[in-house]
Formats: C-alpha cells, structure tokens, sequence
C-alpha cells in the first residue's frame, strides 16, 4: 500500500473522530472527551494491521460504532468508549485486564459481554441460534448497552455487507431478522430497527427488496408533491395559531410495505397508507399534551378521521415507552393518510429510544417502563422448563402484538397484547395471582377464562388458595409468561403426584413380595409400555396402574421364560434414561373436534404431519379424514375454499388424559346433603367437577353431576364413596 493512501487513511481517521465528538447526542465534559480519546487511540493502535474483507481500514469499523451510538442511539461517553474497543478483546493481543485496567471496570464490563456475545457459534442450526439468543438476552441483567452497542455494531455490519459471498450475506441478514430487528424493536430504537429490517429483506429477497425500492422511487415525486399539498391546507390554520412545528412526510419502511403485501393479499399499488405524515411540535411537559389535542383538532377540521383508527399513546405510552397520537384522515384525491402528532419529546424517545428516556426522566417519577420489561425477561429467562424455540418465538409473538388497555377494579391501568385473554391478564398482574386465579369478572360480569379482552375492559380477578392450573389452562392462555408459567405449575404437579406414587408403589409391591430397585423400575417401565421413571410414578399416583394390574405384572414376572422372551422382544429402557422427563409416542392419539372424539385417520403426505404437531383435519371424499399440519403449504388453500371440511383435531396422551363422565344420584333428601355430595367430589384432588344439578320434589332428591376424570378406576372410587353418604340411594353413570 502506497504511502500516499496511507497518509490519506490518516487524514480520514482524524476527521472521523472529530466528527464522532461533534455529533454526539449527550454534552460530553472534558472527563468524557479525555476517555474517548484514549479508547480511540487504543482501538487505532490494536487494528493498525488489520483490514476488512473491502480492503479499508479496520478501525474505520469501530469509529462507524462508536458514531451509532453516539448520535442515532446518543448513549454517554462511556459506550461510546466500549463501542471503539468492541473488538478489541477479541481480534488483538489486548486483554480484558488491560482494558479494566486503563478504562475501568463499568466499559470493562461492557467490552466483555460483547466479547461473549461474538464468540457464540451460529451455522444456521434454529435451536442453537435460539439458545444463543437467550444467553444475549441474559447479558442484559448486567447492563443494558452491551445489547444496544451490539445492535449498533449489527447495523454497520449490515450497512457494509456488499462485498461478502452472498451465502455469508443471507445468514447473517437471517439472522438479523431474526434476533436483532426485533431486540431494537423492544428498546425503542424504531429507526434502526426499519434500517435492520430493510437490510435484511435485501439480502433474504433481493429481487423483492428490488422491486418495492424501484416503485417508491418511481412514485417519490407524486408522494412528495401529495405531501406538500395535504400540509399546505393545514399549514395555514397551524401558524395562525402561533404552533412552532415541522411537518415532515415520511415513507414507510420497504419490509413494513411488503409485510402489509403479504398479509393483505395485495401488490403495492393496492397498499393504500405507504407514508405517514408526522407534526412535530415544540411544547413544554405542562401543555405537551394539550398542544397534541389542539393540532388533532385542526388536522380533523381539515379533513374526515378513521374513528376507528385512532390511536392515543400519550395518555397510555406503550410499554416500549413510545409517545404520540396517531389519526387516519382522509386525505386529497380521497387517499387515507396517517398523520403522526409528536412532541419534539416524544419524537427524540421514538428515534433514541433508552437514552432520550434517561435524558428526560422525572427525578420524582422514575420512569420503570424499561425496568418493569426487564424484570419480566428476567422471569421467563429463569424458566428453564420452556425451550430455547419457544422461548424466541413467544418473545416475537408479544413483542410484535398490538396493545390493548385493560383497568382494574381500583382504576390501576395495564397493557397487554391484542388478543389477551382474562387468564392472560391474571398473570400479568403477578404469578401468584396468574397460578390461583379461580374465575374473573368483566365490566362486572363473570366471564370464562378463555374470553378474550377488549381495549378498556374492567377486570377483576378472582382468586383462591386451593385454585391451580390444569393441562385445559395452555388452551386458554396466549401469552408468552402464562403458558410458560402454566406449564411451569403443571409440571411441577406432575412430579408431586408421581412422588406420591413412587410411595404407593413400594408399598404396593411389598404387598407382593416385591422390592422397588432398578432393576424392577426397568422392568416396569417395559411391561407397562412407558419411557421413563417418572411416568411410571406418575400413572401409579393417578390411579391408571393399579393393583390389578400391578399383579399381572408380579404374575409375569415369576414366569422367567416370559420374562426372557419379553427382554429378547424389547430391550429394557436405558437407567440413564429413566429420569428423563418424557412421555412416550405410545400413548400418543388424536382427537376430533370440541367433544375429542377418536376417528379413523390417515396422515397426508404432502406435510407428513408427527404426533405434538399442531394439526387438523380434513374430511376428503374418497379417503376419510386426512391430517394436515397447521403451516402445511395446502392449508390455507384448503381452510378457504373448503371450511365446511375442516376438524380441529389435538394430540393427547391417552394415558394422561381426562374423560368427561356424567353421573346420576336419587335419594331422600335431608339437610346438607348436596353440601355432602359436593364435598366429597371436591376433596379429591383428581377429579374436576363440571356441572352440577339437583331438584327435590316431595321429600325425594335427584341429581345430575357431569365430572372430569383420568380413569375409571378414579370414577368407580366416587361412585362407591358417594353411596356411602347417608340418604342416598342410587348413583348411577349415565
């Protein structure tokens, strides 16, 4: 390299840096400059000899960084300082005590949490990439900027991905879309999510990318002069009431347009709102909101709102911390047009997300939007029962949900996704309250807890002591932190009843002579056609293996010639395995429709669906009911054209599933005896009741009581111990 472009490099580096203090976000003191100016010079040094795949200097790199951060995102000196070393540790011969030992602890800190963060392996492999995502997410509990320095060093990286192979370009774009698009979406950096989103659609898509980018190009001209007019007419009553204001037109992200093309089923002429019109205004906390109204009203003097499109996040931010009114009016040449109302507050929070909130938090009312947020991730972090999959896919699911409001009796307000349900709602006001939820009430009348809530609905939850959540609860659940929690309880419900039946086990294989070792755990575990230990246990503590059949077992087992063609047949299960908490593909049916009815059933090729896939069923006419999976390509062609075919059809464990059965009891009637009847149903722990009914009619009783069960054994229990109350005569099951 010729010592002309060198010198040049030179120039380029000095110039980049004095750019990066002029255009920082936050007053940098002399303290802050001094840091900066260390980190930069380290970082020029440590990347002196190395170059970047487009042959510039690396630290060009590091500088980009550090200029994300300083201005679009406007953190403080001491990330700017992490963001020039980021690599640092990683890619030089400099340690992480070296950097401690000049910086100080806190851009330590920072610098090696994105050193973890770079190190983790990616090969495209969804689950490992879903489990890395989760470790990121857990470097947020040490401090927030080492994922928002992150983002900023993915944004450049995507901005200067031009010269890699296009198979590099496509997973890290996918990658991109899938962890980092919606990480700054979380922390309200919305103009660089939009930037990570369109990137990643450029190199997942480019012809698409191509394509939408070619037409808004095209249109900019019509748009702009669209933009201008539509301002003008409001631009006029707007100074005559002395606003200071900007009006700006802004098109809509291409991903955000191809998105709408995809859902609405439409190509990009037929998207009617591609740009947004936003109205910044210059106004004081006193009357910011105020002034918002006022601007509302001349916008819809001048032209017709959408009433149902209008969205107030200022008396209600969002949960992202995201202020401002939103209004669709009809514009000229009758066009919907989305006019955006912002404070030049509000609008400096929706661009800088985390750093404009600490700038302008209230010292007396700590804003705790983001803490609240972090403090439930932290919950579902902790949750190690729900996988690394899960986990992502039910983190995008809520993050990209609309809000919706919902108050409580005493007034408190909560947000939660669009499509909550009132069990949703109990668990996020508190787990507790989530796990014990015994009905709820809204607007005052009692509601199923699969009913789904309105924006501004009262709810009230009702709880009890001995409430807890059974299998039905995932069914009434959509959230992320309900069904993780849910599943949570119900496992651990699981093992307490097979921790009982561990111990009805050995006492009932004393009975028959029998010990429980390993050796006889393993032949259970085969003779009763179960995977694991704990299964066992649990069917014991549920009544599903009883003595009978613990008897044949003991039978079978005298007989060694039995024993040894059972053995030669199947091999015993693996000890290591008999921990494992896991249900066997044994027991595994399907079932049809709300009543669960089994069906003959053949599975369809075109998606060949496996047992715990989310499925239905198609009724064809030559071949009965096929399975289909539910993202199955044929899907949607078949649910649109031929409804009237389609069966909700679910996976159960046949072992573990509940039957619904209805019981019929006559006697004489006397003082307390429903309170008897009831009672007695109740204090069985196995057994749901449903629905009840009782008439009295000349001195005799008759009654009608449908109840959940797990087997018949459990039921013929009731049945003998509800004949056992005096003054009943029958019971009978229908």
């Amino acid at each position: 390299m010729t010592e002309e472009v060198l010198e040049k490099e030179k120039k380029e580096i000095a110039k980049q840096y004095k750019q990066l203090l002029k255009i920082s976000y936050r007053t940098l003191t002399a303290e802050d400059k001094k840091l900066i100016r260390s980190a930069f010079d380290i970082a020029v040094d440590a990347h002196k000899d190395q170059r970047r795949k487009s042959g510039e200097a690396y630290i060009f790199h590091p500088i980009a960084v550090a200029k994300i951060v300083a201005s679009e995102i406007g953190l403080d000196a001491t990330s700017i300082a992490a963001a020039l070393l980021h690599d640092v540790v990683e890619d030089t011969t400099y340690t992480l005590t070296d950097i401690e030992r000049m910086f100080g602890e806190n851009v330590a800190r920072i610098v090696d949490g994105l050193t973890k963060i770079s190190k983790m392996p990616y090969d495209g492999d969804v689950s490992l990439q879903a489990e890395n995502f989760r470790k990121m997410l857990l470097t947020l509990n040490e401090d927030i900027r080492v994922i928002i320095i992150k983002i900023a060093d993915r944004l450049h990286n995507m901005q200067t991905m031009d010269s890699m192979p296009s198979q590099k370009q496509v997973k890290i774009a996918s990658e991109t879309l899938y962890i980092y698009a919606p990480m700054a979406h979380r922390i309200g950096l919305y103009n660089i999510k939009s930037e990570l989103e369109d990137f990643g659609l450029k190199y997942t898509e480019p012809e698409v990318y191509h394509d939408i980018l070619s037409k808004i190009k095209d249109s900019k001209e019509e748009q702009d002069a669209y933009i201008e007019a539509f301002s003008k007419t409001i631009r006029d009553t707007l100074d005559a009431e002395k606003l200071s204001y900007t009006i700006k037109g802004r098109p809509k992200s291409i991903f955000s347009i191809r998105r709408k093309m995809l859902a609405q089923n439409v190509s990009f002429d037929e998207v009617y709102d591609k740009f947004a019109v936003r109205i910044i205004y210059k106004g004081d906390r006193e009357n910011e909101k105020f002034l918002a109204w006022k601007i509302y009203s001349i916008v819809t003097d001048h032209f017709r709102p959408n009433p149902i499109r209008l969205r107030d996040w200022i008396s209600s931010p969002k949960s992202t911390g995201y202020e401002a009114l939103h209004i669709t009016v009809m514009g000229p040449k009758g066009r919907w047009v989305e006019v955006q109302i912002r404070s030049e507050r509000m609008n400096e929070i929706a661009e800088k997300g985390f750093a404009a909130h600490y700038k302008y938090k209230n010292k007396e009312k700590d804003d705790g939007g983001l803490e609240d947020w972090l403090n439930k991730l932290q919950d579902t972090l902790e949750n190690s029962d729900i996988s690394a999959v899960d986990f992502v896919e039910e983190f995008k699911l809520n993050l990209y949900a609309k809000e919706i409001f919902i108050f409580t009796p005493k007034g408190d307000l909560y947000s939660v996704p669009k499509g909550a349900t009132a069990l949703d709602f109990a668990f996020s006001i508190h787990t507790e309250v989530g796990l014990h939820t015994r009905g709820t009430r809204v607007n005052g009348k009692l509601v199923p807890l699969s009913h789904e809530l309105k924006s501004g609905d009262q709810v009230e939850v009702m709880t009890s002591e001995k409430a807890k959540p059974s299998a039905n609860w995932l069914d009434y659940a959509t959230t992320g932190r309900a069904r993780s929690k849910i599943k949570s309880s119900l496992k651990d419900e699981k093992k307490q009843i097979a921790a009982d039946g561990k111990e009805i086990l050995v006492r009932k294989l004393k009975s028959l002579k029998l010990s429980l070792d390993e050796r006889t755990i393993n032949q259970l575990v085969v003779y009763f056609k179960v995977k694991t230990s704990l299964d066992l246990f649990y069917r014991v503590g549920a009544g599903i293996i009883d003595n009978p059949k613990l008897k044949e077992f003991a039978a079978q087992r005298s007989n060694a010639l039995m024993s040894f063609i059972k053995s030669k047949i199947r091999k015993p299960a693996n000890p290591d395995e008999v921990n494992k908490d896991e249900i066997t593909e044994k027991y595994d049916q399907l079932v049809f429709g709300k009543e669960e009815d089994k069906l003959d059933y053949k599975m369809s090729n075109c998606c060949n669906p496996i047992p715990g896939d989310d499925v239905f069923g198609f009724v064809t006419v030559n071949e009965g009911i096929k399975i289909h999976k539910q993202n199955c390509p044929n899907a949607l062609q078949l649910q649109s054209n031929y409804s009237y075919r389609i069966m909700s059809a679910k996976w159960i464990d046949s072992t573990q599933r509940e039957f619904k059965a209805e019981l019929k009891i006559s006697g004489i009637d006397a003082v307390g005896l429903v309170n008897d009847v009831t009672k007695e149903i109740s204090n069985n722990l196995l057994i749901d009741m449903k629905s009840v009914h009782f008439d009295s009619n000349d001195g005799v009783f008759t009654g009608k009581i449908v109840v959940v069960v797990k087997n018949k054994t459990i039921l013929d229990n009731l049945v003998q111990n509800i004949k056992k109350i005096n003054g009943i005569d029958k019971v009978t099951r229908v």
